[in-house]
C-alpha cells in the first residue's frame, strides 16, 4: 500500500512506515494534478499538513483513498466530514506539537516585552554608529515574572502555554467555551513535579485582567479579537496569535499598536496566508514568524511516528 506524504514527512515517519510494509511517497504533488496522481499510483493514504487542501473534488475523485492524515492540529484544510461520510478516515496528530507551540508563544513574548524584533532589525543598520540610542530606546523592557496571562483556548495547546507560564512564575488565567477546569502539572528534574488548578472565566474577565493574551483556537468565520475586545484589554497589553488567521482582526490590531492602547504583538498566522498585509509585515510592534509553530524537529518526528501508527492500527488493525 502507497502513502504520499505530499507536505512531507519526518525520516522516523517514513522509517516506521517502511517498516510495517507501506511504501512512502514524498514527491510534491500540485494541487491541480493531486487527483491524477493519486488515480495513477493507486494512494491509500495521503497525508498533509496546512499547503494541500483536501476538498470534495479530491475525495470523489479519488476510490483508492483509505485516510488522509493531517500533520498536526486544525484540519480546517480537509473536508472532515465529507469524507467521513465516504467512509474515509480522517486522522490528525493534535498532540505531538502542543510544546513546541507553547515555545514559540514564549519566543514572541519575550521578543515583545524586550524589543527583540526591532532590536534585531536596528542593529544590523545602526548599531554601530548609534549604539548609545539603541540602548537608551531599548532600556524600557519589563519582565513576564508576575505577570498575568490570558489563554484564550485551553485545550492542548493552550496547557501547554500555560504549564510554561507557570514554570515562569507567571499567574495564568483561561477562557474555553467546551472546557470548565484543567489540571496542569508543572513538571522539575528529579521527577518532581506540582498540579495546579485553573478553572476557565469569561472572555470579558481573561481580557480584562490579562497583561498579555495568547490565542489557542481553531480557524473561525469570525474574528475572535477585534475593535471591541481590544477595547476591553489593559493599556498597553500585548498579544500573540500562534493558532490561526483570521481570528484576530488584524486592521483592528494595526490602529491598537499605532495608537500604543497595545505595546505589542507576535504573529506566527495571519488572515491573507501566504501574502500576509504589508501593514502587518511592516509594522515595529510586531514580532514576526511564517506559520512554524509546529516547525521543530522534535515535534515533527512525534507527528511522524504518531501518523505513522494511526496508520498501521487503521490498515492492519
Amino acid at each position: 500500500m502507497k502513502i504520499l506524504a505530499n507536505d512531507g514527512i519526518s525520516q522516523s515517519g517514513i522509517d516506521a512506515l517502511t517498516n510495517d510494509g507501506f511504501e512512502v511517497i514524498t514527491t510534491k504533488v500540485a494541487q491541480e494534478q493531486l487527483i491524477n496522481y493519486i488515480n495513477e499510483h493507486e494512494i491509500t493514504a495521503l497525508l498533509v499538513r496546512s499547503a494541500t487542501k483536501v476538498r470534495k473534488d479530491i475525495i470523489d475523485a479519488c476510490e483508492s483513498l483509505k485516510i488522509i492524515g493531517r500533520g498536526g492540529v486544525g484540519m480546517d484544510n480537509i473536508d472532515v466530514q465529507y469524507a467521513q461520510d465516504k467512509g474515509i478516515h480522517v486522522i490528525n496528530t493534535p498532540a505531538a506539537s502542543s510544546s513546541s507551540v507553547a515555545e514559540l508563544v514564549f519566543a514572541h513574548l519575550f521578543s515583545g516585552v524586550r524589543f527583540l524584533h526591532d532590536a534585531n532589525r536596528n542593529m544590523p543598520l545602526d548599531g554601530d554608529s548609534r549604539f548609545k540610542d539603541l540602548k537608551k530606546s531599548y532600556a524600557k523592557g519589563v519582565e513576564l515574572r508576575g505577570k498575568t496571562l490570558g489563554i484564550i483556548g485551553f485545550g492542548r495547546i493552550g496547557q501547554a502555554t500555560a504549564k510554561m507560564a507557570l514554570g515562569f512564575g507567571m499567574k495564568v488565567i483561561a477562557t474555553d467555551k467546551f472546557i470548565d477546569k484543567a489540571t496542569i502539572s508543572v513538571d522539575f528534574f528529579n521527577g518532581q513535579s506540582i498540579d495546579i488548578d485553573i478553572a476557565t472565566e469569561s472572555m470579558e474577565s481573561v481580557l480584562q485582567n490579562a497583561d498579555f493574551i495568547t490565542l489557542h483556537v481553531p480557524a473561525q468565520k469570525e474574528y475572535i479579537i477585534g475593535k471591541n475586545e481590544i477595547e476591553l484589554m489593559k493599556n498597553g497589553a500585548g498579544i500573540v496569535n500562534a493558532s490561526r488567521g483570521g481570528t484576530i482582526d488584524e486592521v483592528a490590531l494595526i490602529d491598537a499598536l499605532d495608537t500604543r492602547k497595545l505595546s505589542f504583538a507576535g504573529l506566527d498566522v495571519f488572515e491573507n496566508e501566504p501574502t500576509p498585509a504589508i501593514k502587518v509585515l511592516m509594522n515595529p510592534y510586531i514580532s514576526l514568524t511564517p506559520h512554524i509553530g509546529a516547525a521543530t524537529n522534535e515535534a515533527q518526528d512525534r507527528i511522524g511516528l504518531e501518523l505513522a501508527s494511526q496508520i498501521n492500527t487503521i490498515l492492519k488493525g
